[in-house]
C-alpha cells in the first residue's frame, strides 16, 4: 500500500510566513508539520512508501525530509510540472501504482484512525473512502450528504442555510483505488473534490464515507496555525512532544540556555538551542524555536517565534507570529496578531498594534 501527501500548494494565506517555507515544513512546535501526518501514516503497516507530490519550492521540502530515514517510513517525491489540481496531483503522482492508496490534503492536522478508515474501505469493496468531519457553521463549507448505508449521496458547495441538511465536510482524506484514475485526464488542471468524486456517484461505483469526530484542523490561515499550537498546548491533540510531555508545566530543552532571573509561565515551549536571557519573561501560550535569542527584560506572551530569530532587551511582544532569523529591536511593542516574514528587521523603539 503506498500513501500520496498533497504537498504542492503555495501556502498564500499564510503569506509572508510561506515565502520561503513551504507550507508543509512551517514549525509546528519542534517539527515540520508534515511529520504529523507521517506520524499517522506510520500507523498503518502495510504502507511501504509515502508519496511527496510537491510544486512549490520542492527541494526546500526534500531537505527536511530526505529519504525518510529519519521518519521510519520511505518517502518518494513526485514534482508536477505545473499545477494540476488536487485530481491531477494525485494521477500523476500515482504513475505505476497499482496498490490502494490513502491520499492526505497537505494542510489537515487531524488524530484520524487511518487503520479504520482502511478496514472500511476494505470491508465494503469500496472504489474511493473519503473521510468527513463536522463543522460548527457548515455555511462556511462545502457539505458532504450521505445516505443511511454510509454511501456518499452529493456535494453541497457553500450552502444557504435553509439547504443544510448535515455538518459534514470533506476533511482531506481518501483511500483510493488508482484503477479509477482512467477518468482523470493527463497533463491538466482537475479537482478532485469537483469532478473525480461527482463522477463516482454518477457512475455508481462504491463510494463510501468514514465519518471522525475526532481532531481535524486546516493549518492553512495564521488563525487556524495559532489554534493548532494552543491546542497542543490545552491537550486537544496530542502528537509529537506532546504525546509523553507534560502540559501543566512549560516545556523547555534540556539544549536551552535560560539565564538567572527569568519568569517562565506555563503551558509554554522553549527548543534546543534557545537563550533567554536574565529579567525576560516568557509568558502562556508562547513558543519560543530553536536557536532563537530572547535579550534581557524581553516580555513575550502568547507569540509563535521561529528559529534563529533575536527579540531585543525590554521588547514586548504580545500575539505575533515571527518568521526565522528576524530581529525586533529593543524597547518596541508588538500586540495582536502581526506576521513578521523572514529576516524582518524592527527598529529599536517601534511599535505595532494595540491590545
Amino acid at each position: 500500500m503506498k500513501a500520496i501527501l498533497l504537498a504542492g500548494g503555495k501556502g498564500t494565506r499564510l503569506r509572508p510566513l510561506t515565502l520561503h517555507t513551504p507550507k508543509p515544513v512551517v514549525p509546528i512546535f519542534d517539527r515540520a508539520f508534515l511529520h504529523y501526518q507521517i506520524d499517522l501514516l506510520k500507523q498503518v503497516p502495510e504502507i511501504d512508501e509515502v508519496i511527496l507530490s510537491l510544486n512549490y519550492q520542492p527541494r526546500k521540502i526534500e531537505e527536511v525530509f530526505g529519504d525518510g530515514t529519519g521518519t521510519g517510513v520511505r518517502i518518494r517525491y513526485v514534482v508536477e510540472p505545473s499545477p494540476l489540481g488536487t485530481g491531477g496531483a494525485i494521477r500523476y503522482a500515482a504513475q505505476n501504482v497499482t496498490d490502494t492508496l490513502v491520499v492526505f490534503n497537505g494542510d489537515v492536522m487531524t488524530n484520524v484512525d487511518v487503520n479504520a478508515v482502511v478496514a472500511l474501505h476494505r470491508e465494503r469493496k469500496a472504489r474511493a473512502t473519503i473521510v468527513l468531519t463536522p463543522v460548527d457553521n457548515p455555511t462556511a463549507y462545502g457539505l458532504v450528504e450521505t445516505e443511511a448505508d454510509g454511501r456518499v449521496r452529493r456535494f453541497l458547495e457553500k450552502p444557504n442555510p435553509e439547504e443544510i441538511t448535515c455538518d459534514t465536510i470533506n476533511a482531506g482524506i481518501y483511500v483510493l483505488e488508482p484503477d479509477t484514475f482512467d477518468r482523470i485526464p493527463r497533463d491538466v488542471s482537475y479537482s478532485i473534490e469537483r469532478a473525480y468524486f461527482p463522477s463516482l456517484i454518477e457512475r455508481k461505483d462504491t463510494f463510501v464515507a468514514y465519518v471522525d469526530r475526532g481532531y481535524w484542523i486546516d493549518i492553512g490561515t495564521p488563525e487556524k496555525y495559532i489554534q493548532v499550537h494552543r491546542d497542543m498546548f490545552d491537550g486537544k491533540f496530542s502528537g509529537g512532544l506532546f504525546a509523553t510531555a507534560d502540559r501543566a508545566h512549560p516545556i523547555v530543552s534540556p539544549e536551552a540556555r535560560i539565564e538567572d532571573h527569568v519568569e517562565i509561565t506555563g503551558p509554554c515551549f522553549i527548543d534546543a538551542g534557545a537563550h533567554i536571557k536574565a529579567g525576560a519573561k516568557i509568558g502562556a501560550y508562547t513558543v519560543v524555536g530553536r536557536g532563537a535569542m530572547i535579550e534581557e527584560s524581553a516580555d513575550l506572551q502568547d507569540t509563535i517565534i521561529w528559529p534563529n530569530s533575536r527579540i531585543g532587551q525590554s521588547a514586548v511582544v504580545h500575539g505575533p507570529i515571527i518568521g526565522r532569523s528576524c530581529h525586533v529591536g529593543r524597547d518596541s511593542v508588538l500586540k495582536g496578531r502581526a506576521l513578521l516574514g523572514d529576516k524582518t528587521q524592527l527598529t529599536d523603539f517601534t511599535s505595532i498594534g494595540h491590545d
